[in-house]
């Protein structure tokens, strides 16, 4: 798979003439490291360097302070970050959707949970909020970069067709059905519960128009490496395809209002049975719609679908477990990564880790010999079934420096355990602050290691400013949630004895 070239971070000499540390050590210094020296600046989008702030609270943003690593010592240690052993970049929740799509339930937002993210103001502009997220990341120079799932919102092949584009670079055609915007957030739509950037404040006037034109992506110039997530393989991230709602979503009706006589449950158990019923109710969809054209590429994949295309996506060929996305690979000579997929295939957003996995996770943690190991999920392992057991595993190790995950769509770092390892989670692309995270693992003067965590605001060319200003505004989204979480869960320096 050809890739753009790593102009920023190239070197004059082949991989085979030098060992990986030399490598690292010439990677970094071309990158500015913001740790090594304090006279190196850093990398433009890093919050190391400055951040985004609403000084005077009328709802734009504007450039701030920068926002430095807070010292983390929960675990022990604390001695000063000597050699670095491994840099790499984090992806999550990038749900790169199709906004035009008949499969979507934007109408039951206003039901309130656990249906609240059904419909984004930005929501557009995924795509363009990825590929800006991906030049700002290719700045900080990764050596590798994980997308921890949720890489599409609607488990649609074109949305995972546009997703992949992205991530590889190149051309990106980001328009389906009709030529143009054809939504629910066209000018003409009466729903006061849809946001019209044609007339609604903020006015944006062609900004639909504009996310629906053809685009060249920067692609990521490190290997990049999937996690599963249950936006990925379920509809609306809740259930299972089925014939019924693949017609829907290649089909030529777009529900845009709820009948209002229908009452859905609220409860988060019910929500996969409710989406289903709406979905692929035989009498059709309940409510007020309108014809839009048909689109073959809506498409809606099964999980072993999307597993075996993101298994030939990613930079090595992932291996399976059960049928899963569960895989290992090195980030440098002294680190290893492990990737589990913690998606339910029967439906549902709560992760699951089975039984095959632990024990495949425990031989995977013999394999690494004296490496780090970092495991990457889609699903915090603390809030998945089974994932008890195998954080267990992981601290018994003593290998383990971080279990990094996405899906909660907030920052979050927690220690696990006495002298165990870092719980790591990052905020979406999907809502404010539409940011990725980085990383820098470093050996520790006197033993251990440092695990040095920043994150990283896109360049907001092109409709990504709109977009994360709306994302910004939206009433129930990152904002007011508090999804960008302490200062200390976003710019940290984590200390592993």
């Amino acid at each position: 798979m050809r890739r753009p070239d790593h102009r920023a971070c190239r070197t004059a000499v082949r991989a085979s003439a030098v060992t990986a540390a030399l490598w690292l050590a010439v990677a970094v210094s071309a990158c500015g490291d913001e740790a090594v020296s304090s006279d190196a600046a850093p990398a433009p989008g890093s919050t190391l360097r400055a951040t985004l702030v609403d000084r005077d609270g009328d709802g734009f943003l504007e450039r701030g302070p920068a926002a430095p690593l807070l010292d983390r010592t929960e675990l022990g240690g604390g001695r000063k970050p000597g050699r670095v052993l491994a840099r790499f970049g984090q992806l999550t929740d990038t749900q790169v959707r199709d906004e035009e799509s008949p499969a979507r339930v934007p109408f039951l937002d206003r039901v309130g949970p656990p249906f609240t993210s059904t419909f984004r103001p930005q929501e557009a502009e995924s795509a363009q909020v990825l590929d800006a997220t991906v030049r700002a990341l290719n700045r900080q120079c990764p050596q590798a970069v994980v997308v921890t799932g949720d890489i599409v919102d609607n488990a649609q092949a074109n949305e995972l067709d546009a997703a992949l584009a992205v991530l590889r670079g190149g051309r990106v055609n980001p328009d389906t059905g009709a030529a143009g915007y054809d939504g629910v957030q066209r000018a003409g739509n009466p729903d006061p519960y849809y946001y019209r950037p044609e007339h609604d404040a903020p006015r944006h006037p062609g900004l639909e128009a504009a996310a629906q034109r053809p685009f060249t992506a920067a692609g990521l110039r490190a290997p990049w490496y999937p996690a599963l997530g249950n936006h990925d393989v379920l509809v609306q991230g809740e259930v299972p395809t089925t014939p019924a709602i693949e017609a829907v979503a290649a089909g030529d009706e777009l529900v845009t209002e709820l009948d209002p006589r229908l009452r859905p449950p609220t409860d988060e158990v019910s929500a996969p049975a409710a989406v289903s019923a709406l979905l692929s109710g035989s009498d059709g969809l309940p409510g007020r719609s309108e014809r839009v054209a048909a689109d073959p590429g809506r498409r809606t994949l099964d999980a072993a679908a999307v597993v075996e295309r993101l298994r030939a996506a990613a930079a090595p060929r992932a291996g399976t477990v059960a049928g899963r996305l569960d895989y290992a690979f090195d980030i440098g000579a002294r680190v290893r990564a492990i990737v589990l997929d913690t998606v339910r295939r029967e439906g549902g957003s709560r992760g699951l880790v089975v039984p095959e996995q632990e024990a495949w996770l425990q031989r995977q943690l013999a394999r690494a010999g004296e490496r780090r190991v970092i495991v990457f999920s889609h699903n915090p392992l603390d809030a998945s079934d089974g994932g008890e057991r195998a954080l267990s595993a992981m601290a018994a190790s003593g290998k383990v420096v971080a279990a990094v995950a996405g899906n909660r769509h907030r920052n979050t770092i927690e220690p696990y355990g006495a002298g165990g390892f870092w719980l790591i989670g990052t905020s979406s692309l999907a809502d404010f602050p539409q940011q990725g995270r980085m990383f820098k693992l470093s050996e520790a003067s006197g033993g251990g290691v440092v695990l040095e965590t920043w994150m990283v605001d896109h360049d907001g060319r092109g409709v990504a400013g709109p977009a994360r200003e709306l994302a910004y505004l939206d009433a129930q989204g990152g904002r007011p949630q508090g999804f960008a979480g302490r200062p200390a869960d976003r710019n940290a320096r984590l200390y592993v004895p």
